[in-house]
């Protein structure tokens, strides 16, 4: 079994895609949009990614840009968590998703013997960051 997150966007599916590309690296694949499926989308909305992902060492991220008529509400209920090899390479990655989002919980030493951070990036997306020590 594999789980993976499904992440939804409000029509910035690709800028977040490649954002996250440029912090994680990996390939974005399997890009198809809304004019490639017969589906009743408003004419301005069909470029937009019916379906994407984000595939790399480690890691598959699913996303897509929600129709213009399914709301999307920006809540806490998930975050998608990355753990990371080293102490300087996760403080990298917290700040670069946290940078033009709101930090939750400042990337440092916890009591669980990890350094760890949480944040919203600019896209509403939670992400939790740790790097286990020893």
């Amino acid at each position: 079994m594999k789980v993976q997150p499904y992440l939804a966007f409000n029509g910035d599916c690709k800028n977040a895609l490649e954002h996250y590309k440029s912090i994680l690296g990996g390939n974005i694949i399997n890009e198809q949009t809304y004019e490639d499926v017969q589906t009743d989308i408003p004419e301005h909305y069909r470029k937009k990614l019916q379906h994407a992902e984000l595939k790399g060492s480690g890691f598959h991220l699913m996303a897509y840009d929600a129709s213009p008529d399914t709301p999307l509400t920006n809540g806490s209920n998930i975050s998608v968590s990355i753990d990371v090899d080293s102490k300087e390479k996760a403080k990298d990655i917290f700040a670069k998703l946290s940078e033009k989002g709101k930090v939750h919980t400042a990337f440092q030493d916890m009591p669980w013997n990890a350094c760890y951070g949480r944040c919203s990036d600019q896209f509403n997306i939670s992400w939790m960051v740790n790097y286990k020590k020893d």
